[in-house]
């Protein structure tokens, strides 16, 4: 493994102050190895992983820069001894005196969090910049889910999906290619892993510099003020004045027949996998799901995708999922819808049979990898959440809380999917910043209709606020506004001219929710979500003046298309 620069947050380039390691040298997980002298000061390189030192590349005084090599890890084993060779003389019988149990340590802090993804660690650094004390405990890497096996890794290799299936389409822009398109997955997984180094590096750096004590371990709850800490084979009794709980979510799990087989994986183990399967069955037509059958069918594999509800992503308005089933069926995706598996198993050839059953008959899909994608709850397990006063919520599995993001026990707190109003990255960094003002004191509350939603399928997916479904169904007063790509000139110059922007405006033409699916549609549901949270109307978009050609015209006329109708479709 190699140990490289992290993200330099504001310099360009930084000077190795001190280097605590040599060649041969064991080291543990977390364990400093380089000193790195900034503009902003002086920051630490940490191994991420067990291991040994099989070369050091840089001396102390040399400039290096984001990215660079500092050295190489190899595994083995960190006590020579182990590797010492048996002897024949007889072991000598020795007296093992009984050690007493060490004491936990007490610990007291202002703010704990528990959990270093996207929610924890935002929380910590806005805590730490309003001058709290903050402590947080992190089992594994930080950057959490999304940034080690979630978000970034997927959109890493949605990326090169997409820039393989768009080479095979270059005749359409007046491009010859020759040869062959052919996927490297070893360099597209090692790409991903360099993109998540740096980042998590960078997480690294972002809790030095405002001085976030961070514990390696797990935690579980004493009472509702105390938490034992075990760290690096210390214990702690860690007393808190608050608490921030942003532990995630794990993946679910079937209890179906063969899901044990290894061509059975989950979208984590499908992250590093390193070969390119001729065939894929997806289970699961939700988010990530749709994600991955869309990913593999780009960079060629044959798909099937198993879905349970009448159209992918139950989660959207009909009309957004019933055209991304369209496309999905024109890109070669076979997907069977109002379907339920029921087991697998592998047939003569090494294949995986996969059986569902749909209208009481049985089905199967034969392919070379099964890909679960059935969803993530909560993660409560083993936090002792028993001896609090923290509250499950019966539905939804996650933590109870209030629109502050308050639990039932008073000073903890619960944000991200652990409370699972929403499993988004986005909404538990918002989440946390919103408990971290109410711990400060300041009375804020978290706004559920201004957080959006991405889906990185083709055409990407994009919603905020009220949807036209929710809002049917609620019987509000409401006007939808469209506009389709096909009339927008850039979208056509970029040979994307799939899909539209709706908004929704109510009776008082304040824009209460947008959706998009088409080019560009996680870049521009921002400017949609600008709309709602400064209360604007349709006139107020229609005043404003787009830049041409752009995709966010569709915008613009989707807003005109709510009164004097589109000038341009």
């Amino acid at each position: 493994m190699e140990v490289k620069v992290p993200i330099l947050m504001g310099s360009k380039k930084a000077t190795v102050g001190k280097i605590c390691v040599s060649a041969g040298d064991p080291v543990a997980a977390g364990q400093v190895l380089f000193s790195l002298e900034t503009k902003k000061g002086t920051m630490t390189v940490k191994a991420s992983t067990n291991g040994i030192v099989e070369s050091v590349l840089v001396s102390e005084g040399d400039q290096v820069t984001t990215g660079q090599v500092l050295s190489e890890l190899g595994t083995g084993a960190a006590d020579s001894a182990a590797s010492e060779p048996a002897t024949s003389q007889k072991p000598q019988t020795q007296k093992v005196q009984t050690q007493p149990a060490k004491q936990p340590q007490e610990k007291t802090t202002e703010l704990l969090i528990l959990g270093g993804g996207p929610g924890g660690y935002v929380a910590a650094i806005a805590a730490a910049k309003h001058g709290k004390q903050v402590t947080l405990v992190e089992e594994d890497r930080l950057g959490g889910t999304c940034l080690n096996r979630g978000c970034i890794p997927t959109k890493s290799l949605i990326t090169s999906a997409d820039l393989c299936h768009r080479m095979t389409q270059s005749d359409q822009f007046g491009l010859a290619l020759e040869g062959t398109v052919r996927p490297q997955m070893k360099h597209i997984i090692r790409r991903k892993d360099e993109i998540v180094e740096q980042l998590a590096g960078g997480v690294e750096s972002l809790m030095e510099k405002n001085r976030i004590e961070v514990l390696r371990g797990t935690a579980q709850f004493k009472n509702n003020h105390t938490v034992r800490v075990t760290a690096d084979g210390t214990e702690y009794l860690c007393e808190f004045k608050d608490c921030i709980i942003a532990t995630g979510s794990v993946q679910k799990s079937l209890p179906l027949p063969g899901i044990d087989l290894p061509e059975v994986m989950d979208s984590t183990a499908a992250l590093d996998s390193t070969e390119l399967p001729r065939s894929v069955t997806v289970i699961g037509g939700g988010v990530i799901g749709m994600e991955f059958a869309f990913l593999y069918r780009k960079l060629g594999a044959d798909v099937t995708a198993i879905v349970t509800r009448d159209r992918p992503l139950p989660m959207v308005d009909r009309d957004l999922g019933e055209t991304l089933l369209e496309h999905a069926r024109a890109l070669g995706i076979q997907v069977e819808l109002n379907s339920r598996v029921s087991g697998f198993e592998r047939a003569v050839n090494g294949q995986i049979i996969t059986a569902f059953r749909r209208d009481d008959k049985v089905e199967h899909a034969v392919s070379e990898r099964v890909l679960l994608a059935v969803g993530r709850r909560p993660n409560t397990d083993g936090l002792g959440l028993e001896h609090t006063d923290v509250v499950l919520n019966p539905e939804s599995k996650g933590i109870e809380v209030d629109e502050h993001m308050r639990t039932a026990a008073e000073h903890i707190y619960a944000i991200g999917d652990v409370n699972n109003l929403f499993q988004l990255a986005h909404a538990a960094s918002h989440e946390g910043v919103v408990a971290v003002k109410n711990i400060l004191g300041e009375k804020t509350v978290f706004d559920r209709t201004r957080v959006p939603s991405v889906i990185f399928t083709s055409p990407e997916i994009a919603a905020i606020g009220v949807s036209e479904d929710e809002a049917a169904e609620q019987g509000l007063s409401f006007k939808v506004g469209k506009f389709p790509f096909s009339a927008n000139g850039r979208a056509l110059t970029m040979n994307e001219a799939e899909g539209y922007v709706k908004l929704l405006k109510d009776d008082q033409d304040r824009i209460i929710g947008g959706a998009v699916i088409g080019p560009d549609a996680s870049a521009l549901i921002a400017a949609i979500g600008l709309a709602i949270s400064g209360q604007m109307t349709d006139r107020d978009i229609t005043d404003a003046i787009f830049a041409h050609p752009t995709t966010a015209e569709a915008i613009h006329e989707a807003a005109l298309d709510l009164s004097l109708g589109a000038f341009h479709a």
